[in-house]
């Protein structure tokens, strides 16, 4: 009768280990689309920033560009 008990009692924390097993890998597979989709996303951030950067760079060297002719047209008066 005790094994029976014995018995019973492994049975079921092993199922409750593996219902708590199950849940586990959900949340890691979980994790691990969360952490793909957010690395896609910072480097598609990074690229983003790259290209405003060098848009900033080209619209300053202009600006740049621009005030010098200003300068020259104001000297040659």
């Amino acid at each position: 009768m005790d094994t029976d008990i014995a018995r019973q009692q492994t049975e079921r924390y092993l199922t409750a280990l593996e219902e708590r097993l199950e849940q586990l890998i959900f949340v890691c597979d979980h994790l691990a689309s969360e952490n793909q989709a957010l690395q896609t996303q910072h480097n598609e951030l990074l690229t983003e920033r790259d290209e405003l950067m060098a848009q900033n760079e080209q619209g300053r060297a202009r600006i740049e560009a621009m005030v010098s002719r200003l300068k020259g047209l104001g000297h040659s008066i």
